[in-house]
């Protein structure tokens, strides 16, 4: 049901004792970000510490932590094995960290939920009940995440496969201080609840036990709105975290305030993310300068809009059409995975816009007559173009293209073709 992945543990104790001298935290001069690579360097040596102890933890089968995740073993052995770290999750300062689980489970022997769970229960809440006793005093530090990969077997036509799984957790401090202090397992489903977690990118809901879930049922049958279970299939309720409930079994949410209030007061409570965005992306994205990034409303939900400016060659002069298709193939589309990667767990807005003026090359602004056009991506149709699950014609058909301030369908063959 789980085996070890074809080492010895004699070869694992050997490169343990080595990672082990050489530290688990990365260096101060890795991070890129001023304010975190600050943080890194004042609490370095806490880290380090920290790192060893999880280090020096027996787990089930070998762990180590890494730069990259899903590498096979012998990979893994050469590669870099730091990844403790300060980094930005959801407005949260957090202490983070990645790594491989090399433990192997039967899909057909154990399921979602099952793995899921057991991965938490050997690597994750140890981690935790190393870090957080550590550093909860710490007052920078405003919650942990990691990212661990382990591994599944299964058949596919007939063939044996394997292939990494990967979990993410997300706590906020007070979270994660509940979570291994607590007496009791609803005092740690409840604070488990509180914090965000996904398997394989998609929000999942973790129960602790059977008893949970079913728990969880017995509040449906008391009249609370029925969900899926993410790895059963079987009907559960899940009434405090509703936010990783299939969008189609929750009661439907009331409108969505657009006042111009309602959107400053989202705007505000996610301001130090957005700053962070404008500031280390602006290098490939060409922000506006004079026009900071706004909430904006559009067709009755809030978009977090970006102004930006677009420059093709002038030999690629062409209709509107191509040209708005040129601007999102050569740079709107390259901007989507590194915004969304400042933009984890539950936003409090609906999606992000991009608003571009379109420059050709060597020509004046009088000559060319710039092209405006508008870009609003819903943020399901985000995630999935972010994890390689949707095409760049797919994420512009869940979301809408404006020229000039019209709404229009854009094929982008067909566009960048030269064809209406």
């Amino acid at each position: 049901m789980f085996t070890l992945k074809s080492k010895c543990w004699l070869s694992f104790l050997i490169v343990g004792l080595t990672c082990l001298a050489a530290g688990q935290a990365l260096t101060p001069a890795e991070i890129k970000n001023p304010q975190l690579r600050a943080l890194q360097e004042k609490y370095f040596q806490q880290l380090q510490a920290v790192g060893a102890e999880i280090q020096g933890h027996i787990f089930p089968y070998p762990f180590y932590f890494s730069r990259v995740l899903d590498l096979e073993l012998a990979q893994q052995e050469r590669a870099d094995q730091r990844s403790l770290r300060f980094d930005s999750y959801g407005g949260m300062t957090v202490v983070e960290l990645t790594g491989n689980y090399f433990g192997s489970y039967s899909t057909e022997l154990v399921n979602k939920s099952h793995r899921a769970l057991r991965t938490y229960q050997d690597v994750m809440l140890p981690i935790l009940e190393i870090a957080v006793p550590a550093l909860k005093e710490v007052p920078d530090v405003e919650g942990f995440a990691m990212e661990i990969s382990h591994h599944v077997r299964g058949k596919t036509m007939g063939m044996s496969v394997e292939r990494p799984e990967n979990l993410v957790l997300a706590l906020s401090k007070d979270a994660a201080v509940r979570l291994v202090s607590a007496k009791s397992e609803n005092d740690r489903q409840a604070a488990l609840l509180d914090g965000h977690f996904y398997f394989n990118g998609e929000p999942f809901v973790l129960y602790l036990s059977d008893q949970a879930a079913q728990e969880a049922s017995k509040q449906l049958d008391a009249g609370s709105a029925p969900a899926k279970d993410a790895g059963t299939g079987k009907s559960t309720t899940i009434t405090t975290a509703p936010r990783t409930a299939p969008r189609a079994a929750v009661p439907a949410a009331p409108p969505r305030d657009t006042s111009a209030e309602a959107l400053a007061k989202v705007q505000a409570a996610d301001q130090k993310m957005i700053d962070l965005v404008a500031k280390e992306l602006d290098p490939q994205a060409h922000f506006v300068s004079y026009s900071p990034p706004a909430m904006v409303a559009y067709r009755k939900s809030a978009y977090l809009e970006f102004s930006v400016n677009t420059t093709l060659p002038a030999t690629m002069a062409g209709s509107r059409y191509k040209m708005a298709a040129l601007a999102f193939d050569d740079h709107i589309s390259h901007l989507v995975r590194p915004m969304m990667a400042y933009f984890k767990g539950d936003l409090d807005f609906d999606g992000i816009a991009f608003s571009t003026t379109i420059h050709l090359g060597d020509k004046s602004a009088a000559a060319q007559g710039n092209e405006a056009v508008e870009f609003f991506f819903p943020v399901d149709a985000l995630r999935c173009y972010e994890t390689y699950d949707c095409t760049g014609q797919q994420l512009i058909d869940q979301g809408s293209v404006l020229i000039n301030g019209e709404r229009v369908s854009l094929d982008l063959q067909m566009a960048e073709a030269g064809e209406r």
